[in-house]
């Protein structure tokens, strides 16, 4: 369920991106992450299968596989830098604006920790950067 207009793009970051298609104030809910609900087990299986990921684990022996029937919110792309953060409860991943998403701006989140160990490259591009996901 998405409650503003989003589109997908090329990204400067990685492949594609999430941008916003309209002006989103701060502190807004901009929508759920869609996709397939499974257990831990089984998300840890597929992770080891793909190239891109798109898994939240909630920390209750359950994942979303956003690879799965998503949405636009599949492409948030990570930054050290976020305009977005995301909430897991009840089930569901939720993301929130930090500050004011100007249209045409990319949608980005801190991934926190990863299935990536620390084996990926970062490329937010940022001053910040931690240099690895």
């Amino acid at each position: 369920m998405l409650l503003f207009t989003l589109s997908i793009k090329k990204s400067r970051i990685d492949g594609k991106g999430c941008f916003a298609a309209q002006t989103i104030p701060t502190h807004r809910k901009i929508g759920e992450l869609e996709g397939e609900t499974i257990s831990v087990r089984e998300a840890r299986k597929r992770v080891k299968l793909q190239k891109r990921l798109a898994m939240v684990e909630f920390g209750d022996g359950r994942a979303l596989d956003a690879s799965v029937h998503s949405n636009e919110l599949r492409y948030v792309n990570h930054s050290c830098r976020p305009n977005i953060f995301m909430r897991c409860c009840y089930g569901k991943v939720e993301f929130y604006t930090l500050r004011r998403i100007r249209k045409g701006e990319e949608l980005t989140c801190n991934y926190g920790e990863t299935h990536h160990d620390g084996k990926l490259l970062c490329n937010c591009g940022e001053s910040c950067c931690r240099g690895s996901l």
